[in-house]
C-alpha cells in the first residue's frame, strides 16, 4: 500500500479552507500535514505533496509562487487569476517541470458539468447571458466561475460563427447591462442566505433554455477538491479548470 499524500490546506482558517481541512483528515489516502493561516510564513507547507490554497486574491499568488519554487504541487480556488497572473505562473513554472499548478473556478462538479453544457448549447442560441448569485462577503465580482462560463461560452460562439448577442439597449444607467466578458454579459447578485449559484440562459425564437447550478453548502465543493489533490501530479504545468481532471471526454 502506497503512503498517503501530504497535504496542507492553505488559508485553513476560512470557511472553504475549514471544510478542505475536514476532506483531508477524512480521507485515507490523505494526510493533513499543515494548515497555513492568514499571516502564517509558507514554509509551514514544507515537505508536502500537494498545496490547497484557499486564500484570498491578493496573497495568492505569492503562495501558488512559493509553491512552485518548493516543488509542491498547487490546487488553487482562490478566484482573483487574471492573464498577467496566469502568465506569471507559466513562467515560474518553466524551471521546475515537475510541478502542477491546477487554477479551478469551481471545484463542484455540477458547475463544471454547468460550464460544458453551456458552451454546447450556446452555438444553437441566438441569445446568451450568465447571472451569478454569492453570499455578500464574496469579494470580486462578477465571480471566477461566471467570467470562465462566458469565457468558454463566447468560444463556442466564435468557432461556430456566431455574433454578438443582440441588444438594442442605446441608454442605460451604469451597470445596468452587467459586465462585457468577452462579448457575453454577465451580471452579479450578492445576497445575504446564498452561498454560489448560477444560470446560463441562452435564448432563441420562441423558446429558452436555462442551466442553473446550485451549491447550497461548501462541502459540495470537496469532491473537486479531492479529485484535485489526488491528480494534480498527472498534469505537469499549468491547469485551467477542474474539466481536464475529469475525463469528459471518456
Amino acid at each position: 500500500m502506497s503512503a498517503p499524500l501530504r497535504v496542507a490546506v492553505v488559508g485553513a482558517g476560512g470557511r472553504m479552507g475549514t471544510a478542505a481541512c475536514r476532506a483531508v483528515e477524512t480521507a485515507d489516502d490523505l494526510e493533513l500535514v499543515a494548515r497555513v493561516h492568514r499571516g502564517d510564513a509558507m514554509d509551514a507547507a514544507a515537505g508536502a505533496d500537494v498545496a490547497v490554497v484557499l486564500s484570498v486574491p491578493d496573497a495568492a499568488p505569492a503562495q501558488v509562487d512559493w509553491c512552485v519554487r518548493h516543488g509542491v504541487h498547487a490546487v488553487v480556488g482562490t478566484t482573483g487569476w487574471t492573464d498577467e497572473r496566469l502568465d506569471a505562473v507559466r513562467e515560474a513554472l518553466g524551471p521546475s517541470p515537475t510541478t502542477g499548478v491546477l487554477v479551478a473556478p469551481n471545484f463542484a462538479v455540477g458547475a463544471v458539468l454547468a460550464m460544458r453544457f453551456a458552451a454546447q448549447a450556446a452555438r444553437f442560441y441566438e441569445s446568451v447571458e450568465v447571472v451569478e448569485l454569492h453570499h455578500p462577503d464574496k469579494v470580486d465580482a462578477p465571480s471566477g466561475t461566471a467570467a470562465r462560463t462566458a469565457r468558454v461560452v463566447a468560444e463556442a460562439r466564435r468557432a461556430a460563427g456566431l455574433g454578438p448577442s443582440p441588444d438594442a439597449t442605446t441608454s442605460a444607467l451604469e451597470g445596468a447591462r452587467g459586465a462585457d466578458v468577452d462579448g457575453v454579459r454577465v451580471h452579479s447578485v450578492r445576497l445575504r442566505g446564498l452561498v454560489a449559484h448560477e444560470e446560463v440562459l441562452l435564448g432563441g425564437p420562441g423558446e429558452q433554455l436555462t442551466i442553473r447550478h446550485d451549491s447550497f453548502d461548501r462541502e459540495s465543493f470537496m469532491p473537486g477538491v479531492l479529485l484535485a489533490v489526488r491528480r494534480v501530479a498527472d498534469h505537469l504545468g499549468l491547469v485551467v479548470g477542474l474539466e481536464h481532471l475529469m475525463d469528459l471526454d471518456g
